[in-house]
């Protein structure tokens, strides 16, 4: 048999073995905790840095979109005059932004509407259940 797998601490009282175990849970925590940080901190700066790449991409994108919104107004002015391309477009801009607007107005009013048979209903009845006034059932 040989020594390699020799534990010294396999010598030792259980008493002694006993009184070591609240020590070694604690440094197993403390690893497990530092384990955890060091986890969550390089998945937090991946996370940093790809929305700082998705910024930079909108900012990007954002030029685009006004070097498009020339073109548009170059390509119209072949046709038309000048300022009549860029009324042209500035109008089909503003008309898209209002119909953005409506749509998102919309969706807002919908998620805000009270809904009688809601969550919020439910919760008032458990109350009036619990005071023991209003109708509930048995």
């Amino acid at each position: 048999m040989s020594n390699s797998g020799y534990n010294p601490k396999s010598k030792q009282s259980l008493f002694t073995l006993l009184s070591e175990l609240p020590g070694q849970i604690v440094d197993l925590v403390k690893a497990e905790i530092d384990a955890f940080k060091a986890d969550i901190s390089g998945k937090a700066k991946n996370v940093g840095i790809g929305l700082g790449l998705f910024v930079g991409a909108a900012v990007f994108g954002f030029f685009a979109i006004c070097v498009f919104i020339a073109l548009a107004v170059i390509a119209l002015d072949l046709v038309l005059p000048l300022w009549l391309a860029a009324l042209i477009v500035a109008v089909a801009l503003l008309l898209i932004a209002v119909i953005l607007a409506l749509i998102g107005l919309n969706r807002v009013k919908t998620g805000t509407r009270h809904d009688p048979d809601g969550v919020t209903a439910s919760i008032q009845k458990d109350v009036d259940a619990f005071k023991g006034v209003g109708e509930y059932e048995h």
